[in-house]
């Protein structure tokens, strides 16, 4: 597996052990890339800004800053997928709760690590920044006491897909967007054909359109979505019926409903 594939993780934690237990579990996942490991919350702010880590193992309390300081200085739209690390009790956590990924109690098992870790993939695959962000919000705000009127929300461009964690033989491979030619439905499955392999992943198709970049992917059938640079032909069959083919040969059918605006696409209609 190539570097630019791994899920690259950081560690923000002021205790040693912590920090070791953690890069132990971490080492045994081939997809992930361990970038690098920081001990208080100002070199968790300057890594999280200057290396942008896929995810990061964020301890809460931590000197000169502490994990919800990092999240406040990062702003919660800009934090990557975040596991909190934490020795609080039980009673305390709750706010942390609703707010991250996923958190680790420490001393945590190998078993809730691995619990842990599985989520922050899932979520991380369908980037639900937007729902985290929020989250972490309301924990910041909460924790500074009368939430203050928030002001307007800037308007950003949609954060995209860009890779997608796929199970396989019980680990997790992250493939890159940009490397598959097509997505096919399979009841609630969804099929993702990256050259001669094939990989299923549980999510809906719609949920799959709205991430991918319209630029580069279309719907061409509510069964499949095709990144449109492998289409090689768009193919008038008996009957009205169409079908595109891809530069491999493969045909995929397309609806009456989306041929015009796929020959749009393709710049078969000006």
């Amino acid at each position: 597996m190539s570097s630019d594939q791994k899920l690259r993780v950081l560690i923000a934690d002021d205790e040693l052990l912590a920090r070791q237990r953690l890069e132990d579990l971490l080492a045994k996942k081939d997809e992930v890339e361990l970038i690098g490991m920081v001990t208080n919350g100002r070199e968790a702010v300057d890594a999280i800004r200057s290396q942008a880590p896929d995810l990061v193992f964020l301890d809460i309390q931590m000197p000169g800053l502490t994990g919800v300081d990092v999240v406040r200085e990062i702003g919660p739209e800009a934090m990557p997928a975040t596991i909190f690390v934490t020795a609080y009790d039980q009673y305390a956590l709750k706010a942390f709760e609703v707010a991250a990924l996923d958190y680790l109690l420490k001393p945590f098992e190998d078993e809730r690590f691995e619990q842990a870790f599985a989520r922050a993939v899932k979520t991380f695959t369908l980037r639900q920044v937007g729902g985290m962000a929020n989250r972490m919000l309301a924990l910041l705000q909460g924790s500074q006491g009368p939430a203050q009127p928030a002001a307007p929300a800037a308007k950003t461009p949609p954060a995209y897909l860009e890779r997608i964690a796929v199970e396989m033989r019980g680990q997790m491979r992250i493939v890159p967007i940009k490397e598959i030619d097509y997505i096919s439905a399979s009841g609630p499955y969804a099929e993702l054909h990256v050259g001669e392999d094939t990989y299923v992943i549980r999510e809906r198709m719609q949920t799959l359109e709205e991430r991918l970049d319209p630029e580069a992917f279309f719907r061409i059938h509510r069964s499949a979505i095709v990144q449109l640079d492998r289409i090689e032909s768009l193919l008038h069959g008996v009957g009205g019926d169409y079908a595109v083919r891809l530069k491999d040969g493969r045909r995929i059918k397309v609806s009456r409903g989306r041929r015009e605006e796929l020959e749009q696409r393709l710049g078969l209609i000006l």
